[in-house]
C-alpha cells in the first residue's frame, strides 16, 4: 500500500514465496516496516516500466531470511561494495538521495542481522537475515 503511487501505470508483477505459517519474530515494527519499503522500493525502481518482484522468505534455524530479487538491468559490478553507503546513489541526479539502502543497512545492524547483494543483469537479490529474537 505504501508504494501503491509508484506501481501506478506501471506493469509489475509481485511474486511471493513463503512458508504458510511464518514465524513470530521479537522486533521493532515500525523499523522492520521502513526496511521493507526501502528495500522495495529500490526494487521498483530497478523494474523501471515493467518487470516482476520476487518476495521470498523462509525460516533458517534461529534466524528469518528474507529476499527481495528484481529482473531490472542490475549492479554494475564495482558498485555493488558500495550501496549500502549513506549518499550513495547509481540512480540519475535528483533521482534519489542515497539514503534508502543506508538507513536499511542501519536497521539490519540495529537487529544485529545482516544484508547481502548479489546482481547480474536480469536478476539482483538483496538478502536480509534477522534474528528471530533480538539481543538483549
Amino acid at each position: 500500500m505504501i508504494l501503491d503511487h509508484k506501481l501506478k501505470n506501471r506493469s509489475i508483477t509481485l511474486e511471493r514465496d513463503s512458508a504458510a505459517d511464518p514465524p513470530l519474530i521479537q522486533t521493532y515494527g515500525s523499523e522492520l516496516n521502513q526496511l521493507w519499503t526501502n528495500l522495495l522500493d529500490n526494487a521498483v525502481n530497478a523494474a523501471g516500466e515493467s518487470g516482476v518482484i520476487g518476495l521470498i522468505s523462509r525460516l533458517d534455524v534461529d534466524r528469518i531470511v528474507v529476499k527481495i530479487a528484481d529482473d531490472g538491468p542490475g549492479i554494475p559490478s564495482g558498485l555493488t561494495a558500495r550501496i549500502f553507503e549513506p549518499f550513495f546513489t547509481a540512480k540519475d541526479v535528483g533521482e534519489g538521495t542515497g539514503l534508502g539502502l543506508d538507513i536499511a543497512q542501519r536497521i539490519v545492524i540495529e537487529h544485529h542481522g545482516e544484508q547481502t547483494v548479489e546482481s547480474h543483469p536480469g536478476d539482483t537479490r538483496l538478502t536480509v537475515r534477522l534474528p528471530l529474537r533480538l539481543a538483549t
